[in-house]
């Protein structure tokens, strides 16, 4: 909405889920397809840059299906919108996340949306309509054991997403 918003450093929360996350899908969607649990397809990028007229976005985790992006473009940021972005929320980041981005996101048309929370230990999913409105598919907790759009052809584990629970105070 051009506006520069500041943002922190993210904490030890954000950023372990933040990298297991980003680790765990790029390991099985970002290659030419291997099967078994490595479908492949995907173009996955951490922390890209996007342009779309007078916003600038960057999100924690996005992706391209190769069918749309068939090549890997070498730019220093990214005009075509991802089919799917990850934006790990944060209690400094959260009202954005999911006010003015999801708006952009929603009208640039990218397809899936998931607002991540490791505090809260959850998984939100959405997908787009043809109207650019947000359609919540699920939201996941926990340890569960998961498959969210659009990679469900994967089991994710949302254990390994989380940071360690706190020692129990005596």
């Amino acid at each position: 909405d051009g506006v520069i918003v500041e943002k922190a450093a993210p904490s030890f929360e954000h950023s372990g889920t933040q990298a297991s996350l980003a680790g765990m899908v790029w390991s099985r969607f970002n290659r030419g397809g291997g099967g078994g649990d490595a479908p492949g397809g995907w173009w996955i990028v951490f922390e890209p840059e996007l342009h779309f007229t007078e916003d600038v976005l960057v999100p924690d985790i996005a992706g391209w299906r190769r069918e749309r992006m068939p090549s890997f473009p070498l730019v220093p940021y990214f005009t075509l919108a991802p089919d799917w972005v990850c934006d790990v929320v944060s209690p400094s980041t959260g009202r954005i996340d999911r006010s003015r981005k999801m708006r952009i996101y929603g009208r640039e048309g990218v397809a899936h949306l998931w607002l991540v929370d490791p505090l809260l230990r959850t998984i939100e999913g959405y997908r787009r309509n043809d109207g650019g409105q947000w359609i919540v598919d699920g939201v996941w907790d926990g340890d569960q054991r998961v498959r969210v759009a659009p990679f469900a052809e994967v089991e994710l584990p949302l254990a390994r997403f989380w940071p360690p629970e706190p020692p129990a105070t005596t």
